[in-house]
């Protein structure tokens, strides 16, 4: 195949991988085992899932071990919130293992702790989406996703923090405050599932749930050194909620240390649900991502589409460490070619725009609209909003067309290539107390979420894609690569990057050096 422009030789990857691997083992935020963590937090879920199973650890030990692990280590992160009371959440684990001892097991989540993102309806929880404008009261049912988290057996013992409505890749939000990175708790943890990667990359959940507008999936996983999926479009049914056809930029899907995890935490949430008729239908059985994940990759063809030939300013180390990981691929027997999508990518930023301010419109239009709410709306949620305000029908028309012609440009690219990759984020981790980077690479940023604008690729297109750990830098600061799929080709995602997983091991090797250190959060 023709070489890669823009991409080291075999021995630059080599020597750049070297030194990524070298700052890491050399970095204060990250070390080589975890030898100070409970054997029970440790586990990875599916070990976890089967250790309570076979009744070798019971939910009584595993519920007791989370909370003390939590209690040591979540006000560093500020990742789980809303946690409920310690004494009823060891009732409920003494009812679960008096059903195993029955013989009842409900599920491979019986017993686990579990955290629901705070988008997410969970009955009995109140769901803040990080805005005082929301009820403090506790949900009378359950969102479709989290009913099925709970008929498997999962243990809600509170939610994940978020930012504010979901808007924005950095988790701060005046309810709860600000969600902190497990590698440097001066700096972000993304979103705006950024509760739920940190939460992960501390060990206080074996699994978490998401969901992924721009990028909430991914972004997160990135800069906690996790795995986060985002799911075709329809695969994961999403509601009760009013508006039901639309509503389709965002889905919810899984996020966890291990691919092998998150396949299955995709297998519960996966599958037609009535009240969401655009979920995929009963031909798509979820049951395949239980299963196996090993597959023969040798002789795929990887396309690297890297910062869209220089289109999208980059923060210096992002991609050398990308690129570097490339070579992991090619080691794997992958044939990687540098590609270009044949689309204006100015143009498919003004699509997102359009579509995006339209959506938010909808959602939040009511609140702006109220003066006595307005002023509680974060001044970029308001942004959002008001420019949906003057967007007529034809803009929003045209936009679909532009999102439309994106889509087939993809699928020309997936004529050539099994896959696309893609770096996860445009910058390392920043510092908490800003909001959002005013300029990358000197290049100033002209809205709140321009410094993201690397995610929305395979969101216009609704195809599947995964965000899987590429290593560290000098810092110590995690970063990570989208690997893309087409169309509904998640099986094929979740193999790919599971064989990435067992070559490279970043989350095994290299947890937070707070959860070695022996220092209590």
């Amino acid at each position: 195949m023709a070489s890669v422009p823009n991409v080291p030789t075999p021995a630059a990857v080599d020597s750049q991988a070297a030194a990524s691997a070298a700052a890491a083992v050399n970095s204060p935020h990250a070390t080589h085992a975890a030898e100070r963590l409970d054997d029970i937090v440790a586990l990875d879920a599916l070990a976890l899932s089967d250790a309570i199973r076979t009744r070798r650890v019971s939910c009584r030990e595993v519920m007791q071990a989370y909370l003390a692990h939590i209690a040591q280590h979540n006000a560093a992160v500020n990742a789980i919130v809303s946690l409920r009371d310690a004494d009823t959440l060891l009732r409920e684990a003494d009812e679960r293992d008096r059903q195993l001892a029955q013989g009842e097991y409900l599920g491979w989540m019986h017993g686990m702790p579990q955290a629901v993102k705070d988008l997410a309806s969970c009955a009995g929880l109140p769901t803040r989406k990080g805005s005082p404008l929301t009820s403090t009261g506790p949900d009378t049912q359950d969102s479709i996703s989290v009913s099925r988290l709970r008929a498997a057996g999962a243990i809600f013992i509170g939610k994940t923090n978020v930012s504010e409505f979901g808007l924005g890749s950095h988790s701060y939000n005046p309810v709860f405050g600000t969600t902190l990175n497990a590698y440097d708790t001066s700096r972000i943890a993304g979103g705006s599932s950024g509760g739920a990667a940190s939460a992960l990359a501390m060990r206080m959940l074996p699994v978490a749930d998401g969901s992924d507008m721009m990028g909430s999936l991914r972004n997160p996983a990135a800069f906690g050194n996790v795995y986060g999926f985002r799911p075709s479009q329809g695969r994961v049914p999403y509601g009760p909620v009013p508006e039901i056809f639309v509503q389709q930029l965002s889905t919810e899907g899984p996020m966890g240390r291990t691919v092998a995890d998150v396949a299955r935490l995709l297998a519960t949430q996966a599958g037609y649900d009535a009240r969401s008729p655009l979920s995929l239908a009963h031909a798509h059985d979820p049951a395949q991502f239980a299963g196996a994940l090993h597959r023969d990759v040798k002789g795929l063809r990887l396309g690297w589409l890297g910062d869209y030939g220089g289109y999208l300013p980059m923060e210096d180390g992002v991609m050398a460490l990308c690129e570097a990981s490339l070579r992991d691929f090619t080691a794997m027997g992958c044939e990687v070619e540098a590609c270009a999508p044949g689309f204006s990518m100015d143009r498919l930023w003004q699509t997102w725009l359009t579509l995006r301010h339209w959506l938010v419109n909808g959602s939040l239009g009511e609140m702006y609209a109220d003066p006595a709410r307005r002023g509680k709306l974060k001044p970029e949620a308001q942004w959002e909003v008001a420019g949906g305000e003057h967007l007529r029908a034809a803009d929003v028309f045209r936009a679909s067309i532009d999102r439309s012609e994106w889509y087939r440009s993809l699928a020309r690219l997936f004529e050539r290539y099994d896959f696309l990759l893609l770096p996860s984020a445009q910058v390392f981790p920043f510092e908490a107390q800003t909001h959002w980077p005013a300029s990358v690479a000197g290049k100033p940023m002209d809205t709140y979420h321009r410094w993201m604008e690397v995610v929305i690729g395979p969101t216009l297109a609704g195809l599947p894609a995964i965000s899987v750990p590429v290593g560290f830098d000098a810092r110590g600061l995690p970063m990570g690569l989208q690997i893309i799929g087409p169309a509904q080709a998640d099986l094929a995602v979740l193999q790919l990057a599971h064989a990435h997983e067992q070559r490279t091991q970043w989350v095994q090797r290299f947890p937070p050096a707070m959860l070695t250190s022996g220092r209590a959060a």
